[in-house]
């Protein structure tokens, strides 16, 4: 039987069977301890020094210890603690992106996914060129700057080649004032040269969601095709840290297994990161099993509702205070709302799940990959966001400052990034609200951008980002950043 060690680069090792079931087991039989309860809250809660705010974060057994207690108070407790790390290092801030879907051609048997290979009901597309310069120009126009890329696993159809000729095309497109600024990718699972690629493509994260950590679950529920392959597919970060990606996203898709196993799973893996790589996770995503085309969720007996899955939000932003978090249109307007509070730090918004989607009026439904619970768009999400008193942010400067990796972490863990951070999301919002917005979301938004430069503690900072602001308001200059 192999031994849990966080270092190996081997998946059963750092993704540990019987150390999961151990800390399962401990946590049951501690999640009563009042005493241990508090004392790992005591742990968790940030503090602040000279030089910023700091948080310990926690170990995933100590987290698994907070998701299994059943205390009602306690239970609140957590959730005031989430949103007081929130709003620590991420402050009222929330980052916006778009997925673009390039094709659901896949080889692969998921039987969870509506592109699995036997799906024979579903319309195979897949976006030229021409195609994605028009889906770029449409997610342009809405306001969009950060998308994410998705796409099936086909190495006839969607090679390497491909993605990066896409990547290259979002790039070089701009429309008025328009430009996307961050390319995230979702990919299957592939080799370090292929992840230097990316990297010399200057993509943004590389996301893979490992669906369920749990090995023999992991296996059944991909009978078939290359995705089979666990160690392959859960050893992939390491692979696209290896090949020079600084920035990677981890994400299980809750309800196929038990959620409690899977949690610490994902803990697991994000210490593993930090022992291996240096660096954690850049986001962690938290999807749900949801309905589509030739997928019922009811098959699954491992869905949860509401109340543990904005628990599980909390401990994980208890867990990783430094992580970005992620929600998709997967959810409601009202379980966004309360996940915003907890701990999500990026949202998508005007989202389009199918192969080709934001080009026409009427939302496509003969290729979406799961149904889209909210279907507003970016400007009602924009609106809506104002309205909860959270700022809408489309920064991309990290990245293309090279505050990536480590880099942006050691930032982030002393709290010199709310420096660039925060008027660079009013200086993006501002240039939505010039180019974009409907004029009910640009009254409210300037009052809002007004109220917030004055929040910016640096005088210097202060005035230039007032002055940034003017020359996005009267003129076509923009992309400025600190």
């Amino acid at each position: 039987m192999p031994l849990y060690d966080p270092k190996s680069s081997r998946a059963d090792e750092f993704i540990n069977h019987q150390e999961i079931l151990e800390t399962l087991a401990y946590a049951d039989a501690h999640k009563s301890d009042e005493a241990l309860i508090d004392s790992i809250l005591k742990k968790a809660k940030p503090f602040r020094d000279q030089n910023g705010f700091h948080c310990a974060g926690l170990s995933h057994r100590e987290a698994s210890v907070l998701l299994a207690c059943d205390i009602p108070q306690k239970t609140q407790e957590m959730f005031a603690l989430a949103e007081e790390i929130k709003q620590a290092f991420y402050g009222n801030r929330i980052v916006l992106f778009a997925p673009l879907y390039l094709s659901n051609y896949c080889v692969n048997g998921c039987l969870y996914c509506p592109y699995h290979a036997k799906n024979k009901s579903i319309p195979r597309k897949k976006l030229t060129q021409d195609e994605i310069r028009a889906e770029v120009t449409a997610l342009q126009d809405m306001g969009h700057k950060r998308l994410a890329i998705e796409a099936g696993e086909d190495p006839v159809n969607n090679p390497i080649e491909y993605i990066l000729e896409s990547v290259k095309t979002i790039y070089s497109i701009k429309h008025k004032n328009g430009a996307i600024r961050r390319v995230n990718v979702n990919i299957a699972a592939t080799t370090v040269e292929n992840y230097a690629k990316l990297k010399a493509a200057e993509i943004g994260t590389y996301i893979l969601f490992q669906e369920t950590y749990n090995r023999q679950g992991y296996e059944t529920l991909h009978p078939t095709g290359p995705k089979h392959d666990y160690a392959w597919h859960t050893e992939a970060m390491d692979r696209a840290m290896e090949g020079g990606i600084d920035d990677v996203g981890l994400g299980v898709l809750f309800g196929l297994e038990s959620y409690r196993y899977e949690f610490a799973g994902l803990l697991m893996h994000a210490e593993h990161l930090e022992a291996a790589k240096g660096v954690g996770p850049h986001t962690i995503s938290v999807p749900r099993v949801k309905k589509a085309d030739d997928i019922d969720p009811d098959v699954f007996d491992n869905s949860i509702p509401d109340e543990i899955f904005e628990k599980i939000i909390a401990c994980i932003r208890i867990a990783v205070p430094y992580t970005g978090m992620i929600i998709s249109t997967r959810e409601s307007e009202r379980v966004r709302a309360a996940a915003l509070r907890l701990g999500i730090s990026q949202i998508s918004g005007g989202s389009r799940t199918s192969v080709g989607g934001y080009t026409q009026k009427e939302r496509p439904h003969d290729t979406e990959q799961f149904d889209v619970s909210d279907q507003r768009s970016l400007d009602e999400v924009v609106q809506w966001l104002m309205e909860k008193d959270h700022i809408p942010s489309f920064c991309t400067a990290c990245y293309r400052a090279g505050r990536t990796g480590d880099r942006f972490m050691s930032l982030c863990k002393s709290g010199q990034i709310l420096n660039c951070c925060h008027p660079n999301a009013l200086m993006t919002l501002a240039e939505y609200l010039v180019d974009y917005a409907s004029p009910s979301c640009k009254a409210l938004g300037f009052k809002m951008i007004e109220d917030e430069l004055n929040k910016i503690p640096n005088g210097k900072v202060k005035e230039i980002a007032r002055g940034h602001i003017e020359a996005i308001k009267n003129s076509d200059a923009r992309d400025f950043r600190f």
